[in-house]
Order: structure tokens, then C-alpha cells, then sequence
């Protein structure tokens, strides 16, 4: 088995060797494809320049002078191919609320030309809707009318050009058959695309790093949403491990996800490695973190070879987890530092993107 590793660490870093072959513009296939799954997702959620509000609209002069290493690894090219825009209160869009933070239910720092910084370079944009501050909101939002909420969410998706992710961290009680109604209600105007084209169809989910928080909506989302012959989600996260960050916490959380927990009553099935990404923290604490300064002392590039290959264990049938996702951009909390200069992540998330041959833009997500 040791032997196996070693070679497969061997195969994973001359693939990564091979150079960013699909980078933006370029579309020739990396070199050992066949051995190793180069990630298919490779982004950063995004706290905007106050801690997780987007409260107030920006030009886009000042927000390139602290994001630009999003959209340019140091040569040009974008370091992710996906930005999630963290986070929308549901109950405020619900309610279509106009406030001084908030128009008509959305932050007031989400605009179009925020959007268009990230899309007119290839890079795809998402919606968080939640996030544990909303977590009674999301509550509160499901009880008063989930569908409307569904419906609203569709709507901005629609009118923004951006898909939505579900981040309802609720670990007690998920209110989880009005969450089946806001997703019903979003899929009758935003059906499921394999393809990925239009961009308001992707709908993603937030899970724990692996299956022993948010156990109900896990088990529900990968018994009902996440499956390979019945999609009805595209894929999703699980978040950043509780544990001080290593890649050997990493593996084993989300090797939880592949496996399931068959002890559990009711159980929580397998998930296909598929329909899943893997996070690690960019902007944590008070001192910069390698996964944003020093792609070789990463996380990300630690987990690199078993992200690639992991196989399945119950549920899909191709290699390899999704990809990467990172957290978070610019100011996530009050304390400590962000991603802005000179903090930025061109050597560690964007020399990820050109060591694992990301492709700018997202390709269409393997679907099993």
C-alpha cells in the first residue's frame, strides 16, 4: 500500500509539472489525465471588505486594488474559476428588504459590475444564501414561505447571471421539507443543466467537513439531492474542518462523506467523490497561511493527490473529489487578517490553479 501512495504521489506531482496546459484561453488536455482528475472547481468564497455583508456598493477601481490576485495569478490568469459572494440573509430576501445595506433583499456591495469583474475574465459567480450568522433567518424564511423564497432566489440568480448556493447550517432540526420546497420552487424556473452553461441553473449546498455535524441535512442531501441518477443539486461543499487545519484532518473528514456513516440510524449513504469539493482556510488568525502564500507548504497541495484520485465507496463511479474550495476572500472576520495586499494568494491559490491545470473557465462537471 505504501508503495502505491509513493507512486501515485509520483504520477499526481508530474501531472501538476506538466504546467497549466487549461488555463484560460488554452484548452489543450493536461498531461496524465487518465491518472489523475485535475480539480474541476477551484474557488474562494468571498466575504466582500466587511466581514461577510457586502452592506455597501464599491467601484470597481477599489475593489480590483484588493481582489486582483482572484483574477490574476501573477501572469494574467484568474487563480479560481469560481468566486461564491458571501452571504445573502434569506428572511431580507424573502421580504425584498431596502435598507441601508440592502436593495430589494440583496446586499447593496452585489451589483452587476461586481458580478462582471469575475465573469468578463471567465470566472464563475455564485450567491451564499445564509451562513451561521443566518441561521435563524434561514429558519424563519422556511417557515414563512419557502416557495416564494425559492422563487425570489431564482429571480436574482436569473437577473445577475450567477447560480446560488444553500448554506442553512441549522445542526438542530433542519426544516427540512420546506428546504425540498425552496428547492422545488428553484428548479421550476432553473432546471438542472449538466452542462453548466446557464449559469442561474447551478444550485449548490454547504455540509460539514465530514458527517458528524449537520447530520440531518447531510443525510438528506445525499440521500435525495446529490445523487449521480437523479441530480437535483450540482454538488456540495463541505466546509472548512473545526480542526486545526492539516491534510491528514482534511482526508479523514471528508472521507467520511465517501464512506457514510452505516452506523448512523437512519444511515447517511455514500456520496459520489463527484458531487463534492474540499475546503481549506486562506485567511485565518494573525499571520498569513500557507494555502494563500505558499502553495508548497499547502494544504491544498498536500490533500492534491487524494483529492485527484479518492475512489468511490458506495455512490458514483469516476475518481477524485471536485476539486478545491477556499475561505475566504478579502475580510472574513473582524480579527486577524484578510487577502488584501499584502496579503494576497498569487503563491498559494494561484499557484495551485497553474500546479493542478484548473481550467478557467469551470468545464462542465463530471456527472457520476
Amino acid at each position: 500500500m505504501r508503495r502505491l501512495m509513493c507512486l501515485l504521489s509520483i504520477l499526481v506531482a508530474l501531472f501538476a509539472a506538466a504546467g497549466p496546459a487549461a488555463a484560460f484561453g488554452d484548452t489543450r488536455a493536461p498531461v496524465l489525465n487518465a491518472l489523475a482528475t485535475a480539480p474541476q472547481v477551484h474557488g474562494a468564497w468571498h466575504c466582500g471588505n466587511d466581514f461577510c455583508t457586502w452592506g455597501a456598493a464599491r467601484t470597481v477601481a477599489e475593489f480590483d486594488g484588493a481582489n486582483h490576485w482572484l483574477i490574476d495569478r501573477g501572469d494574467g490568469r484568474p487563480s479560481v474559476n469560481l468566486v461564491v459572494l458571501s452571504f445573502v440573509n434569506p428572511l431580507r430576501l424573502l421580504r425584498q428588504t431596502t435598507d441601508a445595506t440592502t436593495l430589494s433583499g440583496v446586499p447593496r456591495g452585489i451589483t452587476p459590475e461586481i458580478v462582471s469583474y469575475f465573469t468578463s475574465r471567465g470566472v464563475r459567480v455564485m450567491l451564499s444564501i445564509g451562513g451561521i450568522t443566518y441561521t435563524d433567518d434561514w429558519d424563519s424564511a422556511l417557515s414563512e414561505n419557502p416557495t416564494l423564497l425559492g422563487q425570489r432566489a431564482a429571480s436574482v440568480a436569473g437577473q445577475l447571471g450567477v447560480g446560488i448556493e444553500i448554506d442553512y447550517e441549522q445542526n438542530t432540526n433542519p426544516n427540512l421539507p420546506a428546504l425540498q420546497t425552496f428547492i422545488d420552487a428553484y428548479r421550476a424556473v432553473h432546471p438542472y443543466d449538466a452542462t453548466g452553461a446557464r449559469a442561474a441553473a447551478r444550485l449548490t449546498i454547504d455540509v460539514a467537513a465530514g458527517d458528524r455535524w449537520l447530520i440531518a441535512l447531510n443525510r438528506k442531501a445525499t440521500s435525495d439531492w446529490l445523487r449521480t441518477d437523479k441530480p437535483v443539486l450540482d454538488y456540495a461543499n463541505a466546509m472548512v474542518t473545526a480542526r486545526p487545519a492539516s491534510a491528514s484532518n482534511a482526508i479523514a473528514d471528508w472521507q467520511e462523506h465517501i464512506d457514510g456513516k452505516p452506523q448512523f440510524a437512519p444511515p447517511v449513504p455514500p456520496l459520489a467523490p463527484a458531487k463534492f469539493t474540499g475546503a481549506t482556510y486562506i485567511a485565518y488568525g494573525g499571520k498569513p497561511l500557507p494555502d494563500c502564500v505558499n502553495y508548497p507548504a499547502s494544504v491544498e497541495n498536500a490533500t492534491a493527490p487524494y483529492v485527484q484520485s479518492v475512489a468511490p465507496n458506495g455512490a458514483g463511479t469516476t475518481a477524485g473529489m471536485l476539486g478545491f474550495m477556499f475561505w475566504a476572500a478579502e475580510r472574513p472576520s473582524t480579527r486577524g487578517i484578510g487577502t488584501v495586499p499584502p496579503n494576497t494568494c498569487e503563491g498559494g491559490v494561484g499557484a495551485g490553479a497553474t500546479a493542478l491545470a484548473v481550467l478557467v473557465p469551470m468545464p462542465p462537471l463530471r456527472q457520476s
